[in-house]
């Protein structure tokens, strides 16, 4: 017998529509349901691809008798984090002000105003069933005492980030700044395997995009020998589908062999722009290689027809995390015949299995430095082939506003590096689907076979006026500088705390929940403030917005202290701190030939650069009276500074580099 969950569009919320639990959506239904009936409210959150919730789905929630007792003694919400990111933000603080472990599934026990009282994450089922017979007790006796503690959790729940960390604005950013930051990743850098030194691995793009930075402006080798050994060690180990390309989230030990499998599309966007930033630094044809397999493995796998990309897909299939993506020998011999042992020579795979239960992950020999052989590239097709042969993981095809920007900026960045016309239309496929889908008078937070009524968070408005941003530097379509303006306004008007001078995760018009949150540390995800403040900085220049600007530098000077200091948890701050240091280059191209001459610009690394051009007339404040009667000039200024026109590329980049 279904329950609520069957009307739900989330393929999360979907996978336990059939439970036994009387699961409802979060909705003024099932709150109102709480209040009348005076039960606690069991908020359990998680999302599609995510490992431990299917565990304890399978072990708590698909018993009968677990069952029942929630049924009878809760409201029982399911939210899925990647819809409601709100709802998750606000309860996995909660969690963690607890002293519990913070993670997915995430389990909260709220009284019916919504107030936390007692949470964690998974639970085995005996000591599931144990924690609800205590918390149903407990909430009978001690009913005064739970209100006054929940109430109390509430107000630090509202209690703003940037009163605990933020300092008064310090004017002064300094090159000096940068080295602080870079020494720290020094110390915590893992020299060996590449990455920051720990387990489980986390890749944080962020992080290497800063040092890409750090380097151009210091020519600092170490800083580039840290990207390029850290994207390399990723390509070549078990983080990466050797075979189909794409990456996993993360890896459970420090060598990035064995992967957490579920693949998700936020790293993935996040990566493209690594490699191909990358490679225009550093050219090496590793880099290229994984650009266009992950490419393939995004239009194979994730992308709708219609334009837009899937959300992720699920670490298990058949019940069994990576078997999908894993072989043993006999698979091996069964696939590939008399060739089997080359490729497992080349992929470190064992008779007895190099992970477990007699299993192999692909990776190949670290020390490698070449792309690989057409003869393994053959067997590889062979293998890939058979593979798709087998049940496949879960596939999450929820479409989310804000990771699609971010693969936008992958792919734009991609077309920058590589000038392949087939990323830029994948690119404007992407965007078009967004706009046919899922923006209107606002923007919406996802789509699955019909647009949710969720309106998009400060993460889908940043993303996506960074990706209109990114679209006129390379295509000079005014129309995507124009969209960029107008959710520039909206986010100001919608989402500003005038008070501390940040932006709002949820807009003004959104549902109240018992707190309004303001994303400040970078993580997995940039923070949606920094990327904000990004945007602000580079539409200040473009569309010549000094407010814009300012704003920028302020929100930077508020957490300067601990840019400085924690550039791991800050590190997308970190790279509009470099570029606050560094301030942009405008370039300017203007005549018939602008679009051929921009495409030779972006294929040299120049990060500290705003590009603008028009092949016609123009009232942009950077191409005002810039067009020439004939040809193509090439402008480079810097705070509204020119220097003498150019005609050719490789001036101007001479140009670029002297300021």
């Amino acid at each position: 017998m279904p329950n609520r969950l069957l009307h739900a569009t989330s393929p999360y919320l979907l996978q336990h529509a059939h439970n036994p639990v009387d699961w409802h959506e979060w909705n003024n239904e099932s709150l109102h349901k709480a209040k009348t009936e005076d039960k606690p409210i069991l908020v359990s959150i998680g999302y599609s691809s995510c490992h431990w919730c299917h565990v304890m789905e399978r072990e708590s929630f698909e018993n009968t008798e677990i069952a029942a007792f929630m049924n009878e003694h809760f409201v029982c919400i399911k939210v899925d984090r990647e819809e409601r990111p709100d709802i998750d933000q606000v309860y996995m603080e909660a969690v963690q002000a607890m002293q519990q472990n913070g993670g997915w599934p995430l389990n909260v026990f709220l009284t019916p105003e919504q107030k936390p009282f007692y949470g964690g994450t998974y639970f085995p089922p005996q000591n599931w069933m144990q924690l609800l017979k205590q918390i149903h007790h407990t909430y009978k006796i001690k009913r005064k005492e739970i209100d006054e503690s929940a109430e109390d959790l509430a107000q630090h729940l509202q209690t703003s980030d940037l009163k605990r960390f933020a300092q008064p604005t310090q004017t002064d950013f300094e090159q000096a700044q940068l080295g602080s930051m870079f020494h720290v990743l020094v110390k915590r850098y893992d020299a060996q395997w590449g990455g920051i030194e720990k387990a489980p691995k986390f890749i944080m793009p962020s992080i290497w995009l800063f040092l890409l930075r750090y380097h151009a402006a210091t020519q600092n080798t170490q800083a580039l020998e840290m990207v390029t050994h850290t994207i390399r060690q990723l390509a070549l180990g078990g983080i990466y589908d050797q075979l189909g390309g794409g990456f996993a989230r993360y890896s459970v030990d420090g060598e990035w062999f064995a992967p957490h499998f579920e693949k998700m599309l936020y790293d993935n966007a996040q990566l493209l722009s690594l490699y191909a930033e990358a490679y225009s630094c550093a050219p090496d044809p590793i880099f290229k290689e994984v650009v266009y397999a992950t490419v393939g493995w995004l239009t194979r796998e994730m992308m709708h027809p219609a334009g837009g990309f899937y959300t992720a897909l699920d670490a298990d299939s058949e019940g069994v995390e990576g078997k999908f993506y894993t072989w043993t020998e006999p698979e091996l011999q069964a696939a590939l015949s008399a060739d089997a042992e080359k490729v497992m020579n080349h992929y470190q795979a064992t008779a007895k299995g190099n992970w477990e239960h007699g299993r192999n992950i692909l990776r190949r020999d670290p020390q490698t430095t070449g792309i690989e052989p057409d003869e393994i590239k053959k067997l590889k097709s062979k293998l890939l082939a058979e593979r798709s042969k087998r049940i496949r993981p879960g596939l999450d095809d929820k479409i989310l506003t804000g990771w699609n920007a971010m693969a936008i900026q992958g792919l734009v960045d991609c077309y920058k590096a590589f000038q392949d016309d087939y990323f830029l239309k994948l690119a404007l496929d992407t965007i078009t689907f967004l706009e046919d889908y899922l923006i209107q008078d606002k923007v919406y937070r996802n789509w699955k076979d019909k647009r949710s009524e969720t309106e998009g968070f400060l993460e889908d408005y940043a993303f996506l006026i960074q990706a209109y941003t990114s679209l006129y530097q390379v295509t000079f379509n005014e129309g995507w500088l124009h969209n960029a303006k107008i959710w520039c306004e909206y986010v100001i008007h919608h989402f500003t705390d005038a008070s501390e001078g940040f932006f709002f995760y949820s807009a003004d018009t959104s549902e109240a929940l018992i707190a309004r949150k303001k994303e400040i540390f970078d993580n997995v995800i940039p923070a949606s403030n920094s990327v904000m403040a990004r945007n602000l900085f580079q539409l200040g220049v473009l569309l010549d917005q000094e407010a814009w600007k300012t704003q920028a530098r302020t929100m930077t000077s508020k957490l300067l202290h601990l840019i400085t200091s924690e550039p791991v948890y800050t590190c997308h701050w970190a790279v509009l701190l470099s570029e606050l240091i560094h301030e942009p280059v405008e370039v300017v191209v203007a005549g018939s030939d602008a679009l051929a001459l921009r495409a030779a610009l972006h294929q040299h690394y120049l990060p500290f650069t705003i590009t603008a051009g028009s092949t016609v007339e123009s009232d942009l404040p950077l191409l005002e009276n810039r067009l020439p009667k004939s040809g193509t000039l090439i402008y480079v200024c810097r705070n509204k500074t020119c220097q003498l026109p150019v005609t050719d590329i490789q001036k101007a980049v001479e140009q670029i580099l002297s300021l």
